[in-house]
């Protein structure tokens, strides 16, 4: 495609979107012009493109072609974010657009913002289109299984150009406003083309974007307006519960506050939400619990991998008021019968993974027991996942993992083909030095199925799952065994007799 025609179909992208109107025609176009360095240009007689993604591959084969651009992911992915936020509006008509729809109808405001971030291309959908996904039946409910393709690889060149780059401040992280429209450098991506939407919650400012990898349906994320660190406590719970006020079709959560069972992100208090049922959702309460003062609270241990309690009412207060209460006993509960330690050498160990949603008028709030104890057996974490899963899955479990979505490492895609073949074909998986890591795990599989080239991938995928529901019983602090239950009985018996 010539380079007038991608600009001509880039404005007409733009009109047909939304983003822009008739009248914006002829500055959209100077605008394209001038970030391509063309100092001539007619209209295309073409036949205008309308697949983003093909137009703007080929802008950017031309920016590369004229040295505008170097040919690396991270480079290239700059400058189309370049090329997009040309054609973003600005935040006031975003926020304006928002706030117009919020006052009809919450979901048609969210339904209209999530469109706008995909039609801006801040979420590539193209690229969304490339994740794996699939189900997984277990004992808990169906899981979903994912391995994430969307996030892309840094580059050598970009990993290069980073370790040399001047260090700067500028923005303290990945989820600081000053994000909104910025330009974006080797070692922080850009943001030309992301809107961000202002919100109050529990009279404070907060701030609404949506993620730009989309693990599951419109997930956002919800951060404060300040650069202020994680912190799980009762004012965490009353943001939670506030949001869902908010927003009742959305669920909305936060990681922990402690390395290893915390997020990526632990200096920026932020939560994650979304319109998505997650099996943790679904998943029935199994012990009903009561606790004194609080008979107007409907309390109950979760049928889950994971140790989680449920408490379900009426007024967000009263529920804020709970768990910040069985918050307070868990930061310094131990029980060494069952491996949770609640201090070692100052440090704290024990936090917890709330998930806030509505149901019907009510609001409920889970509340998932976590504790980062390490041991020289278990030197990533006693409650993370073993070492006989790293095959599979290592890294931490977060909070989008401890409701039920496994995001596997993009590895697996290619591991996973590979080692279905090499199962069919009877090769020495032990002897490749990829696959080697997956033998043990084939050799309990072979004696369970008996594998043939035709169903050999649908095996390991269903029992990837299966590993992935392992992992979550790892992270677990109370086991669904006699003894793990009778544990859990005795801390929430704990909660109950504190005053």
């Amino acid at each position: 495609m010539k380079i007038g025609t991608c600009i001509d179909s880039l404005v007409s992208y733009a009109m047909n979107c939304g983003l822009a109107e008739p009248e914006d025609h002829q500055v959209l176009t100077n605008r394209l012009l001038d970030l391509l360095g063309l100092e001539d240009y007619a209209p295309s007689e073409e036949l205008l493109s309308e697949d983003l993604e093909q137009i703007l591959a080929d802008i950017l084969d031309y920016a590369v072609q004229k040295g505008l651009c170097d040919d690396g992911i991270t480079a290239r992915d700059i400058f189309d974010t370049r090329i997009m936020g040309a054609i973003t509006p600005m935040p006031r008509e975003v926020i304006g657009t928002f706030r117009r729809l919020y006052a009809e109808d919450p979901v048609k405001a969210t339904d209209w913002y999530y469109r706008f971030s995909c039609d801006t291309d801040y979420i590539r959908r193209y690229r969304i289109a490339k994740d794996m996904r699939w189900k997984y039946p277990s004992g808990y409910g169906e899981m979903d299984i994912t391995i994430n393709l969307s996030k892309p690889e840094k580059d050598p060149k970009a990993i290069a150009a980073a370790r040399n780059a001047p260090q700067t401040a500028y923005p303290k992280c990945q989820l600081c406003r000053e994000n909104e429209g910025y330009a974006g450098r080797m070692g922080h991506p850009a943001r030309a083309n992301h809107r961000i939407v202002p919100l109050e919650i529990c009279g404070a400012d907060w701030c609404l974007q949506y993620s730009p990898y989309v693990y599951y349906n419109e997930h956002c994320i919800v951060f404060n307006a300040q650069h202020v660190p994680m912190k799980i406590d009762r004012s965490a719970f009353e943001k939670l519960l506030d949001f869902v006020r908010v927003f009742p079709h959305y669920f909305v959560g936060s990681n922990a506050d402690l390395p290893i069972v915390g997020g990526s992100i632990l200096s920026h208090e932020h939560f994650q939400g979304g319109r998505y049922t997650f099996a943790m959702e679904t998943a029935p309460v199994e012990t009903a619990l009561t606790f004194r003062d609080f008979g107007d609270i409907h309390a109950g241990i979760v049928k889950w991998p994971m140790s989680v309690i449920r408490l379900r009412g009426a007024d967000p207060a009263r529920i804020a008021a709970l768990a910040d209460k069985i918050l307070a006993e868990w930061r310094g509960y131990t029980d060494e019968s069952v491996g949770i330690i609640a201090f070692s050498g100052g440090q704290p160990h024990n936090t917890i993974t709330p998930i806030a949603r509505r149901r019907g008028e009510d609001y409920e709030l889970d509340l998932v027991l976590r504790c980062n104890i390490t041991t020289e057996e278990h030197p990533l974490g006693v409650f993370h996942p073993h070492a006989d899963k790293h095959h599979i899955k290592k890294e931490n479990i977060g909070l989008i993992e401890v409701m039920g979505l496994a995001v596997l490492p993009s590895r697996l895609k290619d591991e996973l083909t590979a080692l279905a073949e090499a199962v069919a074909a009877g090769a020495d998986i032990a002897a490749d030095p990829v696959l080697a890591k997956h033998a043990p795990w084939v050799g309990e599989l072979k004696d369970r199925y008996a594998f043939t080239a035709e169903n050999a991938l649908q095996i390991l995928l269903q029992e990837t799952g299966k590993v992935f529901a392992a992992v979550l019983e790892d992270a677990g602090v109370y086991k669904n065994t006699c003894e793990g239950r009778a544990a859990f009985l005795r801390f929430a018996r704990q909660v109950d007799q504190a005053t």
